[in-house]
């Protein structure tokens, strides 16, 4: 498929995560890699070959920011989820595209969609 793409996801609760990798595979993606803590994303997103990122604002607790900007250091896009919505976002991220928790597969493929159209 010809705009399919590797997705790193950052997740840390475990349905949430398989359901968020169902819905990228019945769009035509690939999960690159799955992480579930902040240690284990952060270390993922020094050297993951992805398109695009989706991180869950809160980890357990801990903010996944330093994964972001990890991430767009490397020019990777970052789409963030949150049952928040964009209240939970902080600088310099206040502009990033923001799912809110729970959403469809509609929801995630236009979030997907203005996530690589902005190249945050």
């Amino acid at each position: 498929m010809p705009d399919a793409l590797k997705i790193f996801v950052v997740e840390d609760e475990t349905m949430i995560a398989m359901l968020i990798e169902d819905m990228l595979c019945d769009l035509g993606h690939q999960v690159a890699a799955l992480a579930m803590r902040l240690p284990q994303a952060t270390e993922a997103a020094r050297t993951i070959d992805a398109d695009l990122a989706i991180l869950d604002i809160n980890l357990d607790g801990r903010k996944s920011f330093p994964v972001a900007q990890i991430l767009r250091d490397r020019a990777i896009p970052v789409l963030f989820a949150s049952g928040y919505g964009d209240k939970g976002l902080e600088a310099p991220f206040e502009q990033a595209k923001v799912l809110k928790k729970p959403f469809e597969l509609r929801d995630l493929k236009s979030a997907i969609d203005q996530t690589r159209r902005a190249r945050n």
